[in-house]
């Protein structure tokens, strides 16, 4: 299998593939070849919104190959938080990769005017976007699907208008559903004036041993469906958490004063699942259908006429515009999160950045004024609404300080003390204890997804650990992430991708790796991204915690600064940091 990189340049119009067997083997694909070339082509300081900071989507050896091997890794420099910017999606992405021949693609520079990216094999175009600029995101989809040739094996990745506004917690729509949500990718491509991105393949892929390959498709295939490893993730979703942690009084409300919400079995995995669901979708090469498609019903008339529009849902939207907002319906989450879909909002980032405005207009930081009379206020559905599109329109200096993220904005109007971001980034929905403070920390992104540090909490809630223990497990997950990311599998699949499983999947492709290999890899990966993060200012001894964290008790009870501070500094030991 040969291991090629696309390169583009926005601002010649060139592009070229080179062959990159070495960048390969040595760091596997994904998340591994992602870091390298971002340190590659990313010099020390670079402004993330010039021409010179590039964006880089990557794949792994497994993507188009076997099951659940569903996502493509975006690696860029984070307009939010300075440092590093990696996210995830799912989608048809890293397929239409895959058999368009490239397992990653490098893009540079900037357009001279609004621009979309046609990639059909090994031809690419830069196009006129000119006349989508300023189009919502869900509409450019649908008009990009008319316009290009292709299908089956293509993506269509694209912006709205938060991501050509700059925003700079704005995502990529990816194939409708799917999102690079987190760390302001949207901004990165708004300011290289880049609107979207079609990729279509026709070429195959061959594997060294056919009759192995098959064996150990079927293997994991029968693993993924006909056992309960993923059961959950078809039946209700991660949504399922939401009356998990509010009964175990884990889940954020009304910006973390609060960890249980009393209207939550009104905004349940249940509820949405009985009266709103539509239907379910998989990412390509996923037999599972974890994707969850509510029907969200509004009046355009007072003649009984109906729009009826399709909205994807899990626990992160319910609980960042919902719990957290005080919302009590699940119609009103709906609707707030298809304002972040037609805009390209992050829905978490949004809602981590309403709840704090909504504390800040009680406590007198902000007036009336700033909001140009919007009344954000718990549970109020239109508010929010109108002050989603006013983060986006930025019509005055507060609209503006929110569109740069929690953090700016507390710096600039007060309230740091319950601005709920760890690393510059808006906060995920756990409030279990030490290990998701502390695991949201130290993550390269940030974020509960480095290294569970929520599930952490949990066992130790069950079986206590002292706080060497819990940053032993930080750690490991941290570490055997960096692999599975370089796969790339979608992360509810670790139960699939069980150590042997992957060691065979990747000698069915001809990669032979032992676990002592893999385990040095994931190490390796885990060391070069905080190299990244380390050379664009990022200081573990000069972190901020909020001090909401200990103030509102969590499922593990009261979480003290010293607890926290005690298992940082052994983080940094057992990292051999100074």
């Amino acid at each position: 299998m040969l291991r090629k990189v696309l390169y583009i340049d926005l601002t010649s119009g060139e592009s070229f593939i080179q062959e990159r067997q070495e960048l390969f083997e040595d760091w596997m694909g994904g998340t591994g070849a992602g870091i390298k070339l971002l340190q590659e082509e990313c010099p020390s300081g670079t402004d993330p919104l010039s021409p010179e900071a590039p964006i880089i989507l990557s794949i792994g050896p497994l993507n188009g190959i076997f099951p659940v091997a569903t996502k493509t890794v975006a690696t860029f420099k984070s307009p939010l938080t300075g440092e590093l910017g990696e996210s995830y999606a799912g989608g048809r992405l890293s397929l239409a990769m895959r058999f368009a021949g490239h397992e990653a693609i490098v893009i540079r520079g900037r357009a001279d005017r609004p621009s979309y990216i046609s990639i059909n094999d090994s031809k690419v175009e830069i196009k006129d976007a000119t006349s989508i600029w300023g189009i919502d995101a869900q509409t450019t989809g649908v008009v990009l699907r008319e316009h290009e040739t292709g299908v089956g094996r293509r993506s269509i990745i694209r912006i709205g208008p938060a991501g050509e506004r700059l925003v700079r917690y704005a995502g990529v729509v990816v194939d409708t559903y799917r999102h690079f949500g987190r760390l302001g990718l949207g901004a990165t491509f708004g300011s290289k004036r880049l609107k979207a991105l079609v990729i279509s393949g026709t070429e195959h892929v061959d594997v060294p041993d056919a009759r192995r390959y098959k064996e150990v498709y079927n293997r994991l295939y029968k693993t993924a469906v006909q056992t309960d490893v993923m059961e959950k993730y078809h039946d209700i979703g991660t949504s399922v958490n939401i009356n998990v942690l509010n009964w175990l009084k884990g889940l954020p409300t009304k910006n973390f004063i609060l960890s249980s919400f009393p209207e939550g079995e009104k905004i349940s995995g249940e509820m949405f699942a009985e009266k709103y669901l539509f239907r379910r979708l998989s990412c390509a090469g996923c037999p599972i259908g974890c994707v969850h498609i509510a029907a969200l019903k509004s009046a355009f008339s007072t003649h009984h006429e109906f729009e009826v529009r399709k909205v994807s849902y899990d626990y992160e939207p319910i609980y960042s515009l919902g719990s957290n907002l005080g919302v009590e319906s699940a119609e009103g989450i709906l609707q707030l999160i298809d304002v972040c879909e037609r805009t390209g909002l992050d829905v978490m980032s949004a809602g981590v950045v309403l709840s704090w405005a909504t504390e800040a207009l009680e406590k007198g930081l902000i007036t009336t004024s700033e909001t140009l009379d919007v009344p954000m206020q718990w549970n109020n559905v239109e508010g929010y609404s109108r002050a989603l599109e006013n983060i986006v329109t930025a019509p005055n200096e507060f609209y503006q300080a929110l569109a740069r993220g929690v953090d700016y904005a507390a710096e600039k109007y007060g309230g740091r003390d319950f601005a709920m971001a760890l690393g510059k980034n808006e906060v995920s929905g756990y409030h279990t204890g030490p290990a998701s403070i502390v695991g949201q920390l130290v993550g390269v992104r940030h974020s509960h997804l480095d290294n569970a540090g929520y599930s952490i909490d949990q066992k130790a809630a069950k079986k206590p650990m002292d706080p060497e223990r819990m940053v032993d497990e930080l750690i490991r997950e941290d570490n055997s992430r960096g692999v599975f990311n370089s796969l790339v599998g979608c992360l509810f699949a670790r139960g699939v991708y069980t150590e042997e499983n992957i060691i065979d999947s990747l000698g069915a492709v001809g990669i032979v790796k032992t676990g002592e290999e893999l385990q040095d890899l994931g190490k390796r990966i885990f060391e070069e991204k905080y190299k990244f993060k380390v050379q664009e200012g990022f200081d573990l001894s000069h972190v901020r915690v909020p001090k909401r964290f200990y103030e509102t008790v969590s499922l593990s009870g009261s979480v003290t600064p010293e607890t926290v501070e005690e298992m940082l500094r052994i983080y940094r030991k057992k990292r051999g940091w100074s």
